[in-house]
């Protein structure tokens, strides 16, 4: 059932030092976000089809020496499943997928969820070749204080703030609405039911209470397209925004048309919920990853398009009918919670709190 040994393969356009880079990295998320110790056993469940999913499985093995390691693609799912089941509740299962692990039915975080396991989950990585699987090395990085320190910080603002505004290229978008209670995701699951998930982490959540609240324009530099990849158009798209409905665009590229349009269809309207607070600084405006699921951490500012969020329910949004959320990323000068100035520069302005 253990895969061969990777250290001496070859990581391909993935350089020595960013493994090495990875395995350090790796350390500090094994002890301080999972809180991994060695009482416990973990399980390595990985493929070899990517440069970057060989580079973080050696990653693992340098961390991980007591692990069992699976490659995917040599065993049957039964062999797999087995493994999961084999586990002890608080033990460790990371994943490591070029593209994303099927097991039929089988919901993989949620059901390791269930048996009280904790995740590690590494998704698309074939996505990300070259220079982009050291960018996804370097978001692996965990700085405690930071995410948080800036990271509480920035859930009492927005969870005591009436208004927000995005000052965005020249564009004005206001939230005239006091916001939903933030969500975190930034390594602390103290409190938490369940320990781990889908990495890179770097975010804090929310939005508005009264989405009808939403008002303006906002300029967009990246939108996640159909295949959820990073697209990015060679001029900022002008969203015009009126009682939080996307009613007119201005330098729209006709694969952005086609997706307003594809919700339109399904939806009606196009509506904006999601305000991300994305805090990886692995990732800005210039430094990009094509898979949008990661680059969703970006420092910066990101809303989502369509009605679709199962984190906050609202009235008149039934969940059968809300097909979409469409991640988009603001051109973003600064950011302001009432009067308070949180983010410029490419960077959150508001200082760790315990």
């Amino acid at each position: 059932m253990t895969s061969p040994d990777l250290t001496a393969a070859p990581w391909g356009d993935i350089p020595a030092h960013a493994v090495d880079a990875a395995a350090a990295h790796l350390h500090e998320v094994l002890a301080t976000v999972v809180e991994h110790g060695p009482a416990q056993r973990a399980l390595v469940v990985h493929d070899c089809r990517s440069d970057l999913a060989r580079a973080l499985t050696e990653g693992y093995r340098r961390n991980l020496p007591d692990a069992v390691f699976i490659d995917f693609d040599t065993v049957a799912a039964d062999d797999v499943l087995a493994a999961f089941k084999g586990m002890a509740a608080h033990d460790l299962v990371v994943l490591i997928q070029s593209t994303n692990f099927r097991l039929e039915a089988f919901r993989i975080r949620v059901e390791l969820f269930k048996l009280g396991l904790k995740v590690i989950e590494h998704v698309h990585l074939s996505r990300m070749p070259g220079a982009q699987g050291e960018h996804y090395i370097e978001s692996l990085a965990y700085d405690s204080a930071y995410y948080r320190g800036v990271g509480k910080a920035l859930k009492r603002r927005i969870d005591a703030a009436s208004t927000g505004v995005v000052h965005s290229g020249g564009e004005t978008l206001v939230f005239a609405s006091p916001f939903e209670p933030a969500k975190l995701n930034v390594g602390d699951y103290s409190g938490m039911n369940n320990v781990g998930g889908q990495f890179p982490i770097g975010e804090v959540f929310t939005e508005a209470q009264d989405l009808e609240a939403v008002n303006g324009r906002v300029r967009v530099h990246v939108f996640g397209d159909t295949s959820y990849m990073v697209n990015r158009p060679d001029t900022p798209i002008t969203l015009v925004i009126e009682r939080g409905r996307v009613v007119d665009t201005v330098d729209a590229t006709p694969e952005f048309a086609r997706l307003l349009e594809t919700i339109r269809l399904e939806e009606g309207e196009v509506w904006v919920r999601e305000l991300g607070f994305g805090m990886n600084r692995a990732f800005t405006r210039e430094r990009r990853v094509n898979d949008i699921g990661t680059y969703e951490r970006m420092c910066g500012i990101h809303l989502s398009l369509g009605a679709k969020h199962g984190v906050y329910p609202k009235p008149g949004f039934k969940r059968k009918d809300a097909r979409y959320h469409v991640d988009i990323f603001a051109v973003t000068e600064s950011v302001y919670l009432d009067e308070e100035l949180v983010y410029q520069d490419g960077a959150w302005q508001v200082g760790p709190e315990a």
